[in-house]
C-alpha cells in the first residue's frame, strides 16, 4: 500500500513540474502580448507594431492593424487570462481572452516565433461568434469570405499579367512565398499568360463558383478551388491560402483558360 501511494506521489510531482515548466517558459510570451496590447491601450500603434515579428509586418501595415483593433473592440483593453500555453523550438502560442474595461471578453489565439530580439508575435486569431461546425484550431472562412479571397487574388494577378510584370501580384502573397520567390522568378513562371495576351480584369465584375467547398488540409493550409463561367472560354483555378498576420494569405495559385 505504501508503494502504491510513493508511486502515485511520485507521479503527481512530475506532472506539477510539468505544469510549472510550460508556465515558466512561455512567460516571455505572456510580457510579449502584455507589452503588445498595452501600447494598443495607450493608442501607440508604433509601439504595438514593434511586438511583430517581421513575417506579421510583412503581411500586415499599421493601418491594417488598427482596423483589427477596432472592429475588435481591443482598444479598451484592461487585462488578458491565458488558459491554455504552449511552446516548441522557436514557436509558442497562448489562448484565451482579452478582457476590456467594459467587462467583455474577446478570445483570442496568438501564435509567436522567437528571433535574436527575443519573443515576437506572428499571428493573432479571433474566432467567429455564433454556431460552428468546425473545430479546426485555424478558422474556416465563410463562402462570402472565400469569394472576397479568390476575388482579390484574381484581381492582383490579372493586373500583373497586364503589366507583364508580377510585382503587384508579389506584394499580395504570403511573405513565406515571397521569401522563396522573387518577382522574376513569377515572372518566369506565369510568362504564358504574358505571351497569350489575355485581359483577366474582365473577372473582376464576375462571381467565382467553387467546383468543392473550401477545406483546411492537416497542416491548416486552405484550399480553394472552383471556376468563373465565361463564354466561350471558362477560366479554372486552385489557390492555396495560409493564415498569416491577421488574415488569409495567398501561398499557391493556379489559373488555367479552357
Amino acid at each position: 500500500m505504501k508503494t502504491t501511494l510513493k508511486i502515485l506521489l511520485g507521479v503527481m510531482i512530475v506532472v506539477v513540474v510539468g505544469i510549472g515548466s510550460v508556465f515558466y517558459f512561455t512567460k516571455d510570451m505572456v510580457d510579449a502580448s502584455d507589452g503588445f496590447f498595452t501600447a494598443i491601450k495607450n493608442k501607440d500603434l508604433d509601439k504595438a507594431y514593434s511586438w511583430l515579428s517581421e513575417d506579421f509586418k510583412t503581411s500586415t501595415s499599421i493601418a491594417d492593424l488598427k482596423y483589427f483593433v477596432e472592429i475588435n473592440g481591443l482598444g479598451n483593453y484592461q487585462q488578458a487570462s491565458w488558459s491554455s500555453r504552449s511552446i516548441e523550438v522557436g514557436q509558442g502560442e497562448i489562448s484565451g481572452s482579452v478582457i476590456t474595461e467594459s467587462g467583455n471578453a474577446v478570445p483570442l489565439t496568438v501564435k509567436f516565433v522567437k528571433g535574436k530580439d527575443g519573443w515576437k508575435i506572428y499571428s493573432i486569431r479571433k474566432p467567429s461568434a455564433g454556431l460552428q461546425s468546425n473545430t479546426n484550431a485555424v478558422r474556416m472562412p465563410d463562402e462570402r469570405e472565400a469569394v472576397s479571397l479568390i476575388r482579390e487574388s484574381i484581381s492582383h494577378f490579372a493586373l500583373s499579367v497586364n503589366q507583364k510584370s508580377m510585382q503587384a501580384f508579389h506584394d499580395h502573397i504570403a511573405s513565406i512565398w515571397q521569401q522563396q520567390f522573387s518577382v522574376d522568378d513569377l515572372d518566369h513562371a506565369y510568362k504564358a499568360f504574358y505571351d497569350a495576351n489575355i485581359d483577366l480584369t474582365v473577372l473582376d465584375e464576375l462571381t467565382p463558383q467553387f467546383t468543392i467547398s473550401p477545406e483546411l488540409d492537416q497542416n491548416g493550409v486552405l484550399l480553394i478551388t472552383g471556376l468563373y463561367p465565361t463564354r466561350p472560354s471558362q477560366v479554372n483555378f486552385e489557390q492555396k491560402y495560409v493564415y498569416e498576420g491577421l488574415s488569409w494569405k495567398l501561398v499557391g495559385f493556379s489559373a488555367n483558360i479552357k
